[in-house]
């Protein structure tokens, strides 16, 4: 259609976001789906968070506010930054958006122009490279393998830049593969960035708080403080309080950035949902309990999908440092023909097979930027991801 506007014709449709809708399509005409495509806790918002929302309507606390976030919310911020990770900032510093993916997208809508390149690691959440396309710029990818650990190196960092890169977007631990870079292997990549000053730094932290011992979390600004003034750190309740559907994400970083986000925000979405902010203070003022209780749920979920999906013949599923999700390679099975006689020529088509056959619904590695995979969320109940696992295992067997 000749009215659309050309830049669209450079992005894509969500995979991940298509996964889900095709699952709850056949859920909805009867079809026995599990699906393990959707990336959120399968855990309810802790009720001091939701009490603290409704007592924000009780108040009137339902009115627009300032494009960047309540006062409240922007002081309960710069505290959580200097409890959690040691950085200081001020309330100038920081702004408040509907999730995390705006603070993304207001980044790069505030910095990019035509032909700015940005370094994305891959396997890389769905949403970064065409983010990147829409905003003008261009995606730089970088492989990282499974036999690194889905990490890239520092020498492959060195090699991408050029005069044109403007941003290098970090996540750790990462959506989708759940790989967390220690301290050291982050010192190396930032000692790689000092060396290149016109590079900024865009951290996705929203997993902090998903990780599993030994690993410990680091961000790059609290790793080398001499990247603190071209760093943008990013962050948001969703994962860590099970607040999805409330949208809220934040960033903070340098004030001459945040207020060209705020800027772009301004023209575009105004401010989040006023309740959302309320309930957004109390999960970062109020009790973590809930933290290290999912923790160790998710943990015993990590470990027991790893443990069942190792036992199939030709996949290979390393163990994640965090997050809620295993990303396991299926080299041994490309070539190989199911049952309906289509044979398995890369991981869309496994991942289309397997939900027709056995009704598991999975995302394709080729949508992270990294093939032949699939993504695993097991955010929900152990015996839910038995089963899955069980029809995976009998889906795999089927091959020949």
């Amino acid at each position: 259609m000749p009215f659309i506007a050309d830049a669209l014709s450079r992005v894509k449709p969500s995979p991940t976001v298509a996964v889900s809708t095709k699952a709850r399509e056949l859920k909805a005409a009867g079809v026995d789906v599990i699906g393990l495509g959707a990336g959120e806790p399968d855990f309810d918002t802790p009720d001091n968070i939701k009490s603290a929302a409704i007592d924000a309507i009780n108040r009137g606390e339902t009115k627009y506010t300032a494009p960047d976030g309540i006062p409240e919310l922007k002081s309960a911020i710069c505290d959580k930054f200097k409890r959690e990770n040691g950085l200081e900032y001020t309330p100038n510093q920081v702004m408040v958006s509907t999730g995390g993916k705006q603070v993304l997208f207001n980044g790069l809508m505030a910095t990019l122009n035509s032909q700015d390149e940005v370094i994305i690691p891959a396997p890389y959440w769905v949403s970064y490279p065409d983010m990147v396309r829409l905003c003008g710029g261009e995606p730089v990818i970088v492989e990282a393998p499974i036999e690194a650990g889905f990490k890239i190196t520092p020498a492959q960092l060195e090699a991408a830049i050029t005069p044109r890169t403007k941003w290098f977007i970090f996540n750790s631990p990462s959506n989708p593969t759940g790989a967390g870079y220690s301290w050291a292997e982050l010192k190396a990549l930032t000692d790689v960035l000092l060396r290149h000053p016109h590079v900024w730094v865009m951290t996705d932290d929203m997993y902090e708080h998903i990780v599993y011992a030994p690993f410990e979390f680091s961000t790059p600004a609290q790793v080398e403080p001499a990247l603190y003034d071209r760093t943008l750190t990013v962050n948001g309740v969703s994962k860590a309080y099970a607040m999805t559907g409330w949208r809220i994400g934040y960033a903070a970083g340098p004030e001459t950035l945040i207020k060209a986000m705020t800027k772009v925000q301004g023209q575009s979405t105004t401010n989040p949902s006023s309740i959302s902010q309320w309930a957004a203070v109390e999960a970062l003022n109020g009790p973590q309990d809930y933290i290290a209780t999912s923790r160790v749920a998710f943990e015993r979920r990590r470990d027991l999908v790893v443990g069942l999906l190792n036992k199939i013949n030709g996949m290979e599923c390393p163990t994640p440092e965090g997050a809620f999700y295993v990303y396991p390679s299926i080299k041994g099975l490309i070539g190989k023909v199911p049952p309906s006689g289509t044979a398995i020529t890369n991981d869309e088509d496994f991942a289309t097979q397997l939900l027709e056959a056995e009704g598991v619904a999975v995302v394709f590695g080729a949508a992270f930027g990294l093939s032949p995979n699939f993504r695993v969320s097991y955010a929900t109940s152990d015996d839910v991801l038995v089963e899955a696992c069980t029809r995976i295992t009998r889906f795999c067997e089927s091959l020949t």
